[in-house]
């Protein structure tokens, strides 16, 4: 495996690249629309259960056929790759940005009203700071799983590292096979522990303490 690596680094980086590219994009376009829609439905018990149980529903369905799905509409490529990653990050970014607002305690949110702040200001100075643990959460758990199943977006032309894991399986090279799954694995943990580091710096100190 070492033999391959050095013989073929230049591309090995180029599908790291494209693997890191196509999953930090779907995880950054589920935290635009996941975060707001989390926010939005917390004090909306019936469209909090439509919402959580479709995106329940879309957590069900198989990464090979979701990328098969996206195709007629955005034909092959990174397009229905970032689209299908985008809807499986979708869930657990919902849910903890709602379970983490949730848990909020409500008597603290009645003192920030008492002293006179606005509702923008009781969500971007209590609320979210309060749930940033539980929001971050998600979003690494999102992250980790895009990881993962983006070795399969290889199957609609994407790229990243799944390219490596089926032509390794294609022509029985082994070193190739584990060099993909390894880098992915290894990918995964990177982006987890970074994120991790991203959290704690956003936990406000009270809460680390």
């Amino acid at each position: 495996m070492i033999d391959f690596i050095t013989n073929n680094w230049p591309m090995i980086v180029q599908k790291s690249l494209e693997h890191v590219s196509l999953s930090f994009t779907a995880v950054i376009l589920a935290c635009l629309i996941g975060i707001p829609v989390g926010f939005l439905i917390v004090n909306h018990d019936k469209a909090a259960r439509i919402v959580i149980g479709a995106a329940n529903i879309i957590q069900t369905i198989p990464s090979l056929a979701m990328f098969a799905f996206a195709m007629p509409i955005f034909g092959i490529g990174t397009k229905p790759a970032v689209f299908a990653l985008f809807l499986y990050a979708l869930l657990p970014i919902i849910k903890n940005s709602l379970i983490g607002i949730k848990n909020v305690d409500p008597s603290i949110i009645k003192a920030a009203r008492g002293m006179g702040m606005t509702k923008t200001q009781i969500m971007f100075k209590v609320e979210i700071p309060l749930a940033i643990s539980v929001i971050m959460g998600g979003v690494r758990i999102a992250a980790v799983t895009c990881i993962g199943i983006t070795t399969i977006a290889t199957l609609i032309a994407a790229g990243g590292l799944g390219d490596l894991i089926y032509r390794g399986l294609s022509t029985f090279n082994q070193p190739m096979i584990f060099t993909g799954a390894l880098l992915s694995a290894v990918l995964a943990l990177i982006v987890d522990f970074l994120l991790g580091i991203v959290e704690k710096a956003l936990t406000s100190k009270g809460l680390k303490d």
